[in-house]
């Protein structure tokens, strides 16, 4: 069975869980607490990641692929998440590029500062700036989305998946998300798809 190294406030971490969830793959979940460095012990170095993050998907010969996008592009080859059109298969690596550089530093690190940092954390100096980039790439969203249902084509693909994950937690990270109604609606139609999976189990503390 698929072994998903995981830490379930990670939004990389979730794309994986999502898209497994819709593929209909089963495969365990091991949880780790990054903040306290549980990723970076000797083992873990060793043996599932060398760079000392997560997510990292395990497969049963015990091969590790880490970096979400990358489990992302194995995962979805050969499945409708990934398309067959080589210009569409460009346009998806545009997006899931855009979510790595434009995207998540902004939108996630805002989101990880306000909710998992103390609020005596110095790093919420930060927050302005994030903000201001990570409204300029939910704009870029926004103003796609506005004549399209998706981000590649008529279907639902890893690009996204991609994107979804950090974009629908982003008002924890006190992005005003009511400027964004093109996106609400995207989220909706993700949200409407068969095997669909929260990022927060309905025990955990977060909503």
């Amino acid at each position: 069975m698929l072994i998903l190294h995981d830490n379930t406030e990670s939004g990389n971490a979730y794309k994986i869980r999502l898209l497994l969830s819709l593929l209909e793959t089963d495969f365990k979940n091991i949880q780790y607490d990054v903040v306290n460095g549980e990723t970076r012990t000797k083992d873990f170095l060793t043996n599932i990641n060398k760079n000392g993050r997560i997510p990292v998907l395990q497969f049963e010969d015990g091969r590790c692929l880490a970096e979400s996008n990358a489990i992302l592009y194995y995962m979805s080859q050969n499945t409708d998440y990934f398309p067959d059109d080589p210009w569409q298969q460009a346009k998806v690596m545009e997006w899931m590029f855009f979510e790595q550089y434009s995207h998540e530093p902004f939108v996630a690190v805002a989101k990880f500062i306000l909710t998992m940092l103390p609020e005596t954390s110095p790093r919420r100096a930060e927050i302005p700036t994030l903000h201001e980039k990570g409204y300029a790439a939910l704009q870029i969203m926004e103003d796609h989305l506005k004549n399209n249902d998706y981000l590649v084509g008529n279907h639902l693909s890893i690009a996204d998946i991609a994107l979804y994950a950090y974009s629908h937690k982003a008002h924890m990270g006190n992005f005003d998300m009511t400027r964004f109604p093109a996106i609400k609606k995207w989220f909706e139609r993700i949200e409407a798809e068969p095997n669909y999976q929260t990022m927060y189990p309905k025990d955990w503390k977060r909503n």
